[in-house]
Order: C-alpha cells, then sequence, then structure tokens
C-alpha cells in the first residue's frame, strides 16, 4: 500500500503529489515533529507549493502526519523538497507567562490556546502546580516544567503530541501499543540495536532544596538521600531552588518524589527496524531481546521514519520507565 500525500495551498485548490522519499520524525519532548518529503515536479511554476499549505499523509485509513509547510527548496534535478512541522510547532514562542495555581492540563489549554493551536482530547493530570511567572521564556519548555512537576508530584507520566492535526495530552499508559498485535524482537522486524545502562545522564543519589525568605533573608535548605546507593555509586546530587511560595510538606514532598524518579540508573535502548507507521515519541512498545534479558515495555523518545522507494524503516530511541 503506497503512501498517499495531499497539498492544500489554502486557495481552492488541492493536491495529491507523487513523493520518491519521505522522512518524519517525532520527538517526546519539547520539539515539533518534522516532515520533509521529496517529490518531482517537472513545472513547479505551474504546481506552486505555498508557504503555510496544509500537508496531510496518510497510508490507507491510518492518518500519519497532519502540518504545516514552512520550507521548501528545488533543485536543478526537479526534486522539490519540502519541509512541514504539525501543530506543535506554534508552541515554538517566547513571552510572559503570569499563570496562577493550575494543573498542566489547564496550562497547557492555556499556553497553546494563545498560540492559536488545535486542541484535542486532554486528560486531566491532577496536580495543581503553584502560581508562577516566567518572564521571556519559550512556551514549550514553561509546558515542559507543567509536565515534570506533574511527574515529581505523583510520579504519572503525560505525554503532550499532535494527533493527525490538533493536540493530546495522555497518560502513557493510554499510548501504549498492543504487545499482541505488534511488538520489536530479535525475531521481529529488528535488525540492529544498541542497549545502554549508565548512572552518567540523570542518575541522582542525593537531592538538595533550597528556598530562600526575602523577609528574613535566610535559606532553607531540604535534603534526601540514599546512603547505600551513594556507597556504590558515590555521591550524585540533583541541586534546585523552589519557589518561596511552596510550603514546607509540599517541599518534602518534592524531595522524596524526585529521590524515587532519579535514583536509579537509566536504561536506553536504540533499535533500528522494519516500520510501522502506528509508532510515534510518546507510545509505549513492548521489546524482547532475549540475549542481554530485554523482555518489557519501552518509552519511546525518539521515532524517526524513513521511506524510500517503497521500503519502511525506523530508527527508534527508547527508555525504560519504572
Amino acid at each position: 500500500m503506497s503512501l498517499e500525500i495531499l497539498l492544500d495551498n489554502r486557495d481552492g485548490n488541492v493536491l495529491e503529489m507523487p513523493v520518491s522519499s519521505v522522512n518524519f520524525k517525532t520527538s517526546r519532548i519539547a520539539k515539533a515533529s518534522v516532515l520533509e518529503a521529496v517529490f518531482i515536479i517537472e513545472e513547479p511554476l505551474k504546481y506552486p507549493i505555498k508557504k503555510g499549505a496544509v500537508i496531510r499523509v496518510k497510508h490507507g485509513s491510518t492518518g500519519i502526519f497532519y502540518g504545516y509547510v514552512f520550507e521548501s527548496v528545488i533543485n536543478e534535478s526537479s526534486e522539490l523538497k519540502v519541509k512541514a512541522y504539525d501543530e506543535l510547532r506554534y508552541l515554538m514562542y517566547k513571552d510572559t507567562f503570569v499563570l496562577k495555581a493550575m494543573t498542566a492540563t489547564a496550562a497547557i489549554k492555556y499556553i497553546a490556546g494563545l498560540a492559536g493551536a488545535k486542541i484535542g482530547a486532554f486528560e486531566d493530570t491532577g496536580y495543581v502546580v503553584p502560581a508562577k511567572v516566567e518572564d521571556d521564556k519559550n512556551a514549550f519548555d514553561v509546558v515542559c516544567q507543567y509536565l515534570d512537576a506533574t511527574l515529581i508530584a505523583n510520579n504519572r507520566l503525560f505525554v503532550l503530541r499532535d494527533e493527525f492535526g490538533s493536540l493530546i495530552l495522555k497518560r502513557i499508559d493510554q499510548l501504549l501499543i498492543d504487545p499482541s498485535a505488534w511488538y520489536l524482537g530479535e525475531e521481529s522486524l529488528m535488525y540492529g540495536f544498541e542497549f545502554t545502562e549508565s548512572i552518567d545522564k540523570d542518575t541522582y543519589n542525593r537531592i538538595k532544596l533550597v528556598k530562600d525568605d526575602e523577609e528574613t533573608s535566610k535559606r532553607k535548605v531540604y535534603i534526601a538521600q540514599d546512603s547505600s546507593n551513594i556507597a556504590k555509586w558515590g555521591q550524585l546530587q540533583y541541586f534546585k531552588k523552589v519557589d518561596e511560595n511552596m510550603t514546607d510538606a509540599q517541599i518534602k514532598a518534592s524531595l522524596e518524589a524526585l529521590l524515587a524518579v532519579k535514583n536509579q540508573a537509566t536504561k536506553d535502548l536504540s533499535i533500528k527496524c522494519l516500520g510501522h507507521w502506528g509508532v510515534k515519541a510518546g507510545n509505549m512498545i513492548y521489546v524482547v531481546i532475549e540475549k542481554i534479558g530485554v523482555r518489557e515495555a519501552f518509552l519511546v523518545e525518539e521515532c524517526t521514519h524513513d521511506w524510500d522507494g517503497g521500503v519502511h524503516t525506523m530508527d527508534l530511541k527508547l527508555k525504560v520507565v519504572s
């Protein structure tokens, strides 16, 4: 089954374009999805591609990408290269954000609404993040702060992504691909892997939080640590200055939650495999590699689809989420 790519210049003309190759990349954290496609256009003036044109990619009934053309390049061989982004591209703006205490759900809807982004189904994240003021900040970075605060507070990881033209917010367990229908392994679609265990990336066995009191000009220090892991790995300290409006109870809860999340080795897996259009960053997928004892679900951090001459492959960057 071939790819169907439609281009809408928003002038009443919808073009179905013959495509020679497609590269589609999604990232879980703070990046818009990007589609790069190569077309053969013998008469570019007759079939112009306007900036801001809508590009839609489907494979049968599966919607793969819905986004907007930001760049086009044509060369002497009549190859037209188009770069398009999804709805998340519009969160890559800077502003000053004055935000009352609210959940990540409410905050992200508000920030996305300021950008005019289309909003789909959003789950309730539950945890109310304290009020904050972020001056001259990237909107996407502020969004990530809310998702990180939610993870630390209640150990629930949510994914914000574009779903064929609308932003959605879901828990990762809602994005698990049923392993009875599709999984990756030595005997199933995979042809290359690299597995990394590390305490060098995002591992901390001592958490130090501080809060400055402007009225008394004093600093309160809060510490939690795992002495057994310090004995094994040496001391790996995480430090953060917290908002002065946080209560002692909130800070202590954050302290323990951070230690629970950070006090472990990270496990990352890179895989080269045959492609499946249903996989994007934010999905959970099941992987079986008997030779290294892997038989579990991984979170897709980055996913790159390559479609060239009818051959569909993927490069995946995965991590364990305990």
